[in-house]
């Protein structure tokens, strides 16, 4: 049996992924589609105890991706491959996009350096379809409403966050679906679920 569909959401700060996972999570639910919703960092019982550190703690840049990696191989191995593997759909709250645009773009840590230990991290896993919701800046950061220390880096270091991700979707549009999340969630959720009929429900 093939492995079902991974699909990951990314933006900056406030975008409001998380909302729109949340929504596609219960409309595939409705559609009798077996899915699981998890995030990172978090997703594992090793992320369940890294993700305050990770949000709250003051680290080193470095520390800080190395300990976003060891979240993700756990989280990859134990939670998302397993579901996968037995046909339930997953659909991730940040995944190995994220440490390339905040630790590379946005830190400056080396971005080479960082895809190849994100292919350790993820075993080479590939997201089917990435979602990243497009906001400006300075509206994504006025709706974040869980102050973490990343919402409290300067506007510089979130338009280098914004820029990376859409460098990202300009490298690879097949796998990347941009929204522009100015738009309505009702308008986004509407656009995604076209998109899965589309690529994997076969409508």
């Amino acid at each position: 049996m093939p492995r079902a569909p991974f699909i990951t959401f990314e933006g900056v700060e406030g975008a409001g992924k998380t909302t729109l996972a949340q929504r596609l999570a219960d409309w595939l639910h409705a559609q009798g589609v077996p899915v699981l919703l998890t995030r990172e960092p978090g997703g594992s019982a090793l992320g369940k105890q890294l993700r305050p550190i990770l949000l709250h703690e003051p680290l080193d840049a470095w520390a800080e991706l190395f300990l976003f990696l060891a979240d993700r191989r756990q989280h990859t191995l134990q939670v998302i491959l397993p579901a996968l593997e037995r046909g339930t759909w997953v659909l991730c709250d940040r995944y190995a996009d994220s440490t390339l645009v905040y630790q590379g773009y946005g830190r400056g840590l080396d971005i080479a350096l960082i895809q190849r230990l994100n292919a350790l991290a993820t075993a080479d896993l590939t997201p089917d379809l990435t979602v990243l919701i497009d906001l400006p800046v300075q509206d994504a950061l006025a709706r974040a409403n869980a102050p973490n220390r990343f919402e409290a880096e300067t506007l510089a270091f979130h338009t280098r966050i914004r820029e990376g991700y859409l460098q990202l979707a300009h490298a690879e549009p097949s796998r990347f679906l941009v929204l522009d999340g100015r738009l309505p969630v009702q308008t986004l959720q509407a656009a995604l679920e076209q998109e899965l009929r589309v690529r994997f429900l076969g409508d």
